[in-house]
């Protein structure tokens, strides 16, 4: 595609920190990229104001009086944005022939039918949904090969390990890749011990000392399953077994992950923590456009630190490890499960500790199937819901 195009952007999740990165990026590239659609759950006023700089074409709301609003307030502005509702809506506009790119920012199982609508439409998708891939991944990539489309991941991990392999088109093995070394900050606990993990709050744990995100992720990131589900998702990204990725605990988020050679080299991408890197490089791979973020300077970096993950203390990464083991729909329990368990922790229900112990309740009695069709997979993830819901209430006492 000639440079000089104007390429027409979807951004599904608009309103969180990924979707607000992303406008950043292409608000720095009028003359690239144009903000086709934004589509966000309940924020009207966080929409509405992307809309007012933006001039979006079209607007989607999951939730109908959530649409109602947005329509009102396009209206009294004399917006000319064609608001739309609904799931149904969301996977139409990113199914259209005139959008480009789709940034897939909703969190958590909520985004998945719309990322397999893009992939399956020959979209490039920037790929910022991690629960899509951990739910569908095998049918993600197979609609995504299908139809053409161009699956860029975006978690700065994953889009690390894109940028260390330089032809795609090779396997691991005519690659001569031995291992990638997937990195992660540890979180704000990561020197806590049992006890003090025991009486953890959800402040506690939101507060990422090097990473700003929403709750859903930060828990998960404080947990360790943020990393169990990347590893899930590198599995699938890259066609890899689990014995190929090796997960370090590095508290300075400078080195993003890495990828380790037959010859001995190992090659590793470097950036500020700061999602907008990863997205500009999804946005316009092969080529580099300006982020907004700063260089690195190497004369400030005090030290490079890594360590291998504590398992006892935080065994939701266990727990990722073997789901991926377990494969076919065992992977979509663990995301539901999950999901329950941070809803709960978040809203004071539970500890700190009995996340793991909840998702892992869950995944032992939940029905595991050959997650081949999205039937299959969306029955396994409302069965799964369902289970943890249960488990809590007995939980709850």
């Amino acid at each position: 595609m000639d440079v000089t195009e104007l390429r027409s952007v979807a951004i599904l999740g608009s309103t969180g920190s990924v979707g607000q990165s992303t406008l950043d990026v292409i608000g720095r590239h009028p003359d690239r990229y144009r903000v086709h659609t934004l589509s966000a759950n309940l924020s009207v006023d966080a929409i509405f104001l992307q809309c007012q700089v933006h001039k979006p074409s079209y607007a989607v709301m999951q939730d109908a009086t959530a649409a109602e609003q947005l329509q009102q307030k396009c209206r009294n502005e004399n917006l000319e944005i064609t608001v739309l509702q609904g799931e149904e809506a969301l996977c139409e506009r990113v199914s259209a022939d005139d959008i480009d790119v789709v940034v897939a920012a909703i969190v958590g199982a909520a985004g998945l039918r719309s990322t397999l609508a893009a992939a399956s439409s020959g979209k490039r998708v920037v790929l910022a949904n991690k629960e899509a891939l951990v739910m569908s991944g095998s049918l993600l990539m197979q609609r995504a090969a299908a139809s053409g489309a161009l699956i860029m991941p975006t978690d700065s991990e994953h889009n690390a390990i894109f940028q260390c392999i330089a032809d795609h088109s090779l396997n691991k093995n005519e690659a001569g890749i031995e291992k990638i070394l997937l990195t992660g900050s540890g979180g704000p606990l990561r020197n806590c011990s049992l006890e003090e993990l025991a009486v953890v709050t959800p402040q506690q744990a939101l507060k990422h000392p090097n990473w700003n995100m929403g709750p859903k992720i930060s828990i998960d990131s404080a947990t360790l399953m943020n990393k169990g589900l990347e590893v899930i998702e590198a599995c699938t990204l890259f066609s890899l077994q689990l014995s190929d990725i090796e997960v370090l605990i590095h508290p300075e988020s400078v080195v993003h992950s890495m990828v380790q050679y037959r010859d001995g080299s190992v090659l590793a991408q470097l950036g500020r923590p700061d999602m907008r890197t990863p997205i500009a490089h999804a946005l316009a791979w092969p080529e580099r456009i300006e982020s907004g973020v700063e260089h690195l300077n190497f004369t400030e970096i005090a030290g490079l630190h890594f360590e291998s993950p504590d398992v006892n203390r935080f065994p939701c990464l266990r727990l990722a490890y073997e789901a991926q083991q377990t494969g076919g729909t065992a992977p979509t329990v663990l995301n539901a499960a999950n999901e329950i368990a941070v809803e709960a922790f978040l809203a004071g229900s539970v500890s700190f500790l009995q996340l793991a112990e909840l998702v892992e309740d869950t995944l032992s009695y939940a029905k595991i199937s050959p997650a081949v069709e999205l039937s299959t997979i969306i029955e396994a993830d409302e069965d799964a819901r369902s289970l943890a819901k249960t488990k809590l209430d007995k939980l709850l006492g």
